[in-house]
């Protein structure tokens, strides 16, 4: 299965936000949005990912507020990302290895997408359940010794 898949059940909606923008209306995008992360465009380009990770560590550094903190501040700027080409399998030890709940989907200097770990752990579900009804239906259509004309 690839991240191509995701996306095609996920759908293209895609919430993004300036670098130069308060970080508190980045807040207020997502708790509106109820997503966890927004990727960070500037011109045209991916410049980095803003995910709630971010945002504790600054008010936690600012002693409990977010201040005139801009979203350039707190993003991560040299965000994980993959194509719609890429595995799942890659997916899932790249975001483990990283610990990164979100990864922007990438088309050469074109944002196709995010994907997060949730899409991922429940397309691997999906998939073992598909698996498990097939595997159940082979066993119970198995024929049995008695039926003439099979052996």
């Amino acid at each position: 299965m690839k991240v191509a898949d995701i996306l095609r059940v996920k759908g293209n909606t895609l919430y993004t936000v300036n670098p130069d923008e308060p970080l508190m209306r980045a807040v207020e995008i997502m708790a509106d949005k109820d997503i966890g992360s927004l990727v960070v465009i500037d011109h045209g380009d991916l410049t980095g990912m803003l995910t709630f990770r971010e945002v504790i560590q600054v008010v936690v550094k600012n002693g409990g507020t977010i201040g005139t903190t801009r979203v350039r501040k707190a993003m991560d700027d040299a965000p994980l990302t993959c194509t719609s080409e890429t595995e799942l399998d890659e997916v899932r030890r790249m975001m483990l290895d990283r610990h990164a709940r979100y990864m922007p989907v990438m088309d050469k200097r074109m944002l196709m997408g995010v994907i997060s770990f949730y899409d991922v752990a429940k397309s691997v579900v999906d998939s073992q359940n598909f698996e498990n009804q097939m595997l159940k239906a082979y066993i119970r259509d198995w024929p049995s010794e008695d039926e003439p004309g099979k052996s």
